[in-house]
């Protein structure tokens, strides 16, 4: 067995790899960029080392560093995590010539899986059943028009060399063909320095289901279970689940079996995944092979009892797999929520900058419903969210004995999750979790867009829902009050005096309430209804309320805005003032203020890199058209014209970084 291995990553992975090494016993040793020094993974490690400026081509990616920094400390392996090196065959091939273990498969298999191009042929051969498509290098887009045309509307298109969501596009016409393939190209030229792209039709109403594998040096090969992926935004993975609450036990084994064919095919060994395309008649399809391990990869964890980061260090240290595919059991269920920093209700656009709250929900079994939750993470309160790497802050994982408590228990820990200084996801999340069609199952790849086809406002919460939270608004300010009233040096015979009748405001309504001190918290009368409000022992500047409303448990997010409240519950934020009758009276009369009109100017959406501007001064342009590129976190977004116009001035130039809101383009 190994004594040391070095992490050739960083963020959650890293952090990931060195609890289950510290657990067997392995030293570790942690590389980072400057813009990580301060980060997690270099604290939890046992060594760690600088390798570069902060993009991640000037060290995360510069294979002969890594090396390097394994020569120097004594690093007898290198774990890749995902992403960055992990599927590089040339990388796994410069650890070998050093004298380096890699913790994962040979050249040769990732070399073969890691061309989308080349594995579809292959998995074609071992008689893995594979979509329609054309797998030749298309030239241009005239080529792709074609190419689509004989394929069939709708076609997706995609990099050769992708992953992550990244040089992917779905085309329905000629217009969003040419498009696609210039984007995809595109972007697939900055992720992974090769534009390749290739076409296949697009399967309507899809599931995107995956299998984990497993194997050795030996030819010992078996898969874990599924995991459901259809929870997907811009082909972004967000929630997964294991098992799939669509496969039933025949089609789970015929699609293991098809990836164990693939990987035996070419002589895999290591974690693996094989992803799949499954249609409404669970009629599946070979998408690609992940030649590493995958970031979803605790949910199989989670309902199998196994390691697969153990499971991988010990395949590279030589030994056999201590299981056979008999002695594969799926127990319970898990879920995988994605914590990204990123503004839901602005299109999801990435947020950068310093976390100045993390307190993320506690780790370990439920109370008796027999959940877990579990916490994968790289960041740390007062960390930074960097626009160099990507915006993932954690992986939130829970387990139940069935779906319904696993999706409970997610609820609860989302609500549980605080994330303040940036951007984040997980009123998104909550809200997803929440819906009725996700309890049901009904997923495909197409569920975001189809749930929120004008994108993602905020929950608006069910009646009872926003009653009971009135009522905790109610309750916290009497024990704000309460406490405020016992300040020491009041005059004898002049102590401040409680009062029971308040208003709760929420927007512009006004709920009149009478709330009344009780052993445990407060009783809230609030309309025709008298709620009892039992708060586990909060204390006014606390940031989670926790405890029951009329025996219903709740966990509320509590942040203090100065004359009220901001109550963050079950992907809801609501704002709420409680006053006194007459300062609401008031209240009711001040006029509510007008946005500013930025209809004469192109704003930047995100942080990012202006990569092009499409028009000059002077230029008309019609509703529609394509103004100018923002590339955040290697991501191409068009912007286009909301309306016809002019252009009057070109505030920024290509090339140039731009922060949220700064102007590009102003119209006459």
């Amino acid at each position: 067995m190994f004594s040391k291995i070095l992490i050739a990553n960083r963020g959650e992975i890293a952090c990931r790899v060195i609890k289950t090494a510290r657990r067997m016993g392995i030293k570790t040793v942690a590389v980072y960029s400057e813009a990580d020094a301060g980060a997690l993974h270099v604290q939890m490690a046992d060594e760690a080392v600088a390798i570069g400026p902060a993009p991640s081509a000037q060290s995360y990616l510069v294979a002969d560093r890594i090396i390097q920094a394994c020569l120097d400390t004594g690093a007898e392996a290198v774990h890749p995590g995902y992403g960055f090196l992990s599927e590089k065959a040339a990388f796994c091939e410069a650890l070998k010539a050093a004298g380096i273990a890699f913790i994962g498969p040979d050249v040769h298999a990732i070399g073969a899986m890691g061309d989308k191009i080349e594995s579809k042929k292959l998995a074609k051969a071992a008689g893995v059943s594979t979509v329609p498509g054309y797998l030749g290098v298309i030239k241009d887009d005239e080529e792709a028009v074609r190419i689509a045309h004989d394929i069939g509307y709708p076609v997706m298109i995609k990099a050769s060399a992708g992953g992550g969501g990244k040089g992917m596009r779905v085309a329905w016409d000629d217009t969003q063909t040419r498009e696609g393939f210039r984007s995809a190209s595109n972007e697939a030229r900055s992720s992974f320095a090769d534009d390749r792209v290739f076409i296949e039709k697009y399967v309507t109403e899809p599931r995107h289901i995956e299998i984990q594998v497993m194997a050795d040096a030996f030819g010992n090969c078996v898969y874990l279970g599924e995991r459901e992926c259809s929870i997907q935004r811009r082909h972004q993975k967000v929630i997964e689940e294991a098992p799939s609450p669509f496969l039933d036990a025949a089609t789970r084994k015929a699609m293991g079996e098809q990836a164990v064919a693939l990987a035996q095919a070419v002589q895999y060994r290591s974690a693996g995944t094989v992803e799949f395309i499954v249609d409404k008649d669970r009629n599946f399809y070979f998408l690609e092979m992940n030649t590493r391990l995958q970031v979803e990869h605790p949910v199989t964890e989670m309902i199998t009892g196994l390691d697969l980061v153990e499971l991988m260090i010990r395949v590279a240290a030589g030994e056999k797999l201590p299981l056979t595919q008999d002695d594969v059991k799926l127990t319970g269920w898990a879920l995988e929520s994605r914590v990204y920093a990123e503004e839901p209700t602005r299109n999801f656009l990435p947020s950068i900058g310093r976390v100045t709250r993390y307190r993320p929900p506690a780790e370990g079994p439920g109370a008796q419903d027999g959940s877990v939750v579990r916490v994968d993470t790289g960041i740390h309160e007062g960390g930074e969210i960097s626009m160099f790497y990507d915006p993932m802050i954690a992986k939130l994982i829970t387990y139940g004995p069935d779906r319904a408590t696993a999706i409970a228990a997610m609820g609860d820990a989302l609500d549980r999750f605080q994330i303040r200084g940036v951007g984040h996801n997980i009123s998104f999340l909550a809200a997803l979790v929440e819906s009725r069609r996700f309890g049901e199952g009904r997923l495909t790849t197409n569920f975001i867009a189809e749930e929120f086809p004008d994108g993602f406002h905020g929950r608006e919460l069910p009646a009872e829902v926003l009653t009971r939270l009135l009522a905790v608004a109610a309750s916290i300010h009497r024990r704000r009050v309460e406490r405020d009233a016992t300040i020491s040096g009041q005059m004898p015979g002049h102590h401040r005096v409680v009062p029971s009748s308040w208003v709760v405001r929420a927007g512009r309504d006004n709920h009149p309430v009478e709330v009344t001190a009780v052993d445990g918290g407060h009783d809230v009368a609030l309309g025709d209804q008298t709620l009892a409000v039992r708060g586990d022992e909060w204390e006014p500047g606390q940031p989670l309320w926790t405890g029951t409303v009329d025996g219903h448990a709740l966990a509320v997010q509590v942040d203090g805005t100065g004359i009220g409240y901001r109550l963050f519950h079950g992907g809801a934020e609501i704002e709420v003032q409680v006053l006194t009758a007459r300062a609401a009276e008031f209240a009711a009369l001040m006029p509510v203020k007008a946005k500013p009109d930025m209809s004469k100017f192109l704003l930047s959406p995100m942080p990012g890199l202006l990569v092009t501007v499409a028009v000059s001064v002077g230029d008309e342009v019609k509703a529609g058209q394509e103004l100018a590129v923002v590339e955040a976190m290697k991501m191409e977004n068009i912007l286009r014209a909301e309306a016809d116009g002019t252009v009057k001035k070109i505030a920024a130039e290509k090339g140039s970084s731009l922060a949220v809101d700064q102007i590009i383009i102003e119209f006459e």
